[in-house]
This record gives C-alpha cells, sequence and structure tokens, in this order.
C-alpha cells in the first residue's frame, strides 16, 4: 500500500490517480498508523513552505514521517514535497522543514523575460551521482532515456548540499536546479512525474517497485 500523506496541500488527488494507475492501492491519509504500517510514503503538496510545514506540525505529521524515513520505509516528496524535506526556504524565513537531507531552497533568481514561475515542460539531465553513496544504481530514473522531458511548476529551486545526492539536474534561465535527489530510502523530484506522461509513470513506477 502507498501513504500519501495528507495536510491539505493540493495536487493529492492526481498521485492517488496516477498511482492507481499503475495497478497499486493508493490512500490517502493522515493518519499515523496508516501510514507507518504503509510499504512506500508520499508527500506531494503545491502551496507555500510555511504554511505547508504549520500544517504537517499542525496534524502531527513531523514525528510520523521522520518515524517511517529512520524506519527505512521508501519516502518520495513531489515538488512541495522536495522542498520540505530540506532545511530551509528563503519562501518562509525563520521557518524550519523536516530537515531529512541538507540543502536549502532558493528563489529562481529575476532575469529579463523569463517567467517565474518555472511552468512547463523542461528536460533534466541524470546526473549518475544517486546510489553513489551505498553502491547501489540510481532508483527513480530506470530505463529512463537520457534527457527526458517532465513538468514544472515552482518559483523556488533546491541547492542541495551533497552532490552525492543529486540524481536530475535541470537548467532555468542560467540557474541550475537540481530537478531530483536518492538517499538511501529519500527519493524526491522538483517536478511533477504525476503530470508528466509515460516518463512520469516510469518514475512513480520505479519507485513503488
Amino acid at each position: 500500500m502507498v501513504a500519501i500523506i495528507d495536510y491539505d496541500a493540493g495536487n493529492i488527488k492526481s498521485v492517488e490517480k496516477a498511482v492507481n494507475h499503475l495497478g497499486e492501492q493508493a490512500i490517502i491519509t493522515r493518519d499515523k498508523d496508516r501510514i507507518l504500517a504503509s510499504d512506500r510514503i508520499i508527500l506531494p503538496g503545491v502551496g507555500a513552505f510555511g504554511d505547508a510545514m504549520e500544517k504537517i506540525r499542525r496534524y502531527g505529521l513531523e514525528d510520523v514521517i521522520r518515524k517511517a524515513v529512520d524506519g527505512g520505509t521508501p519516502f518520495l516528496g513531489i515538488c512541495l514535497g522536495l522542498q520540505l524535506i530540506f532545511e530551509s526556504s528563503e519562501e518562509s524565513p525563520g521557518v524550519k522543514g523536516l530537515g531529512l537531507l541538507p540543502g536549502k531552497i532558493l528563489r529562481i533568481p529575476e532575469a529579463p523575460g523569463l517567467k517565474i514561475p518555472h511552468m512547463g515542460w523542461n528536460s533534466i539531465r541524470i546526473s549518475g551521482h544517486a546510489g553513489k553513496q551505498s553502491g547501489e544504481e540510481g532508483k527513480l530514473f530506470r530505463g529512463i532515456e537520457e534527457d527526458p522531458y517532465v513538468y514544472f511548476v515552482h518559483s523556488y529551486y533546491l541547492q542541495a548540499e551533497h552532490e552525492e545526492d543529486i540524481a536530475a539536474t535541470c537548467e532555468y534561465g542560467g540557474t541550475l536546479i537540481h530537478a531530483a535527489v536518492e538517499h538511501e530510502n529519500i527519493c524526491a523530484c522538483q517536478f511533477h512525474p504525476e503530470k508528466s506522461s509515460s516518463i512520469g509513470l516510469t518514475i512513480l513506477k520505479n519507485f513503488i517497485q
């Protein structure tokens, strides 16, 4: 069973639909016991960093997320869910993220003619770093061609602290964006795999399997 964490963030139903399309059972929940009993956990979301962390803490989900991750349950953050697993965000100064991985979230710099938020299809470069810390092959991008196109909607981007955690990157307006990370049982994507056609479904399938 795949638990999709419900903390009143948007875009949850589309993730559920994609997981179900792959023939897996998905449940949208904030029930701690059901989350901890799941085989996989997904933290999706769109919205503001500070508001999301306030809701996660209000619902008592921070401790259950840490317990699940520390217990080795495969965990996937999507879009805002990627940002929340890091330490801080320029969007919400003074608000601590989950801090599951070291790194910070920065505002995409303004530039002439550059549209923010970064919205639409963008190619990503699969880095080859992911998995090196454990000697394993990377997880999310198994069987995927080089430089695939995926769908983004974001105004803030990840700058991960450890290069070996970076699974994929992209460029937008000259800014190098860490578009996906993998570290042991933690995976995350800044883009939306559930909106990224067959490539995105393959990424979700790789995570679930």
